[in-house]
């Protein structure tokens, strides 16, 4: 169990470097980014490719046809379809949302971005949130990568998380803190 725990650690994350070298080398990083996550958004979105990745019966033949008739569909890049094809021969499918996932977290970080996390009490607009996100870039001076989630248990108020630094103004924080103090009164 742990050399299984330390594969999908360490060796998926060196599966996902070599696919970026790949990717780089041959200059189709934009491409490849933008089919990786197709393909994890398809993992999350197909329960049925899910189990099928997740099925330790399934012959390699049945993925590998699986992928082929996934990379018509998704017309992804040839470069791709032959790292996934690998991934299927060495029996590290299973392990193909991490690598994509580690993959797409490479690119990002070689671009100079940072990721932050938007909750927010309410439905902000596109145009909120872009501004939100111009206005983290301006202070922090790096790209912001802004994942946005709404939240109504917040009851207002924002909470933004960049890195380690977590800005807090919802009002369920307010009175959590409220309720802290008076319980230590």
């Amino acid at each position: 169990m742990s050399k299984n725990k330390s594969f999908s650690g360490t060796s998926a994350n060196r599966y996902s470097l070599a696919l970026y070298e790949l990717a780089k080398e041959s200059n189709e990083l934009d491409e490849i980014e933008k089919n990786c996550s197709s393909l994890i958004k398809l993992i999350f979105n197909s329960d049925e490719f899910k189990s099928l990745i997740k099925n330790p019966t399934i012959k390699k033949e049945e993925l590998l046809s699986t992928v082929i008739k996934i990379s018509e569909q998704y017309k992804l890049n040839i470069l791709l379809i032959k790292f996934l094809s690998f991934l299927i021969s060495k029996r590290r499918f299973f392990y193909v949302e991490k690598i994509l996932k580690d993959f797409i977290e490479t690119c990002s970080k070689k671009r100079g971005e940072m990721k932050a996390q938007l909750t927010s009490a309410k439905e902000l607009s596109e145009s909120e949130i872009n501004s939100i996100k111009e206005e983290l870039t301006k202070n922090f001076s790096s790209k912001i990568k802004l994942n946005y989630k709404y939240d109504a248990s917040l009851i207002g108020g924002l909470v933004v998380q960049i890195g380690s630094t977590m800005v807090d103004t919802s009002i369920k924080n307010k009175l959590q803190k409220i309720e802290n103090r008076m319980i230590e009164a």
